[in-house]
């Protein structure tokens, strides 16, 4: 599911929700909810993360395991 990856990138990263929610120009407790999985992560937040990240967006939403 792409709540843990996201959430295991920011970790690996050393990043705070705060800071991504800085990048993605909203507030951290709606970043929170998508962390959590009570949220659905727009497609434009999935992009700049993906992005952000370097990785695939098959493989941040979860559909793929190769980077």
């Amino acid at each position: 599911m792409y709540f843990l990856r996201i959430r295991n990138l920011r970790i690996d990263n050393h990043m705070t929700q705060a800071e991504i929610a800085e990048l993605l120009y909203c507030k951290r407790g709606v970043y929170w909810r998508y962390e959590k999985g009570f949220r659905e992560l727009p497609l434009s937040y999935a992009i700049i993360l993906a992005d952000f990240y370097d990785v695939s967006l098959d493989y941040l939403v979860g559909r793929s395991d190769i980077k």
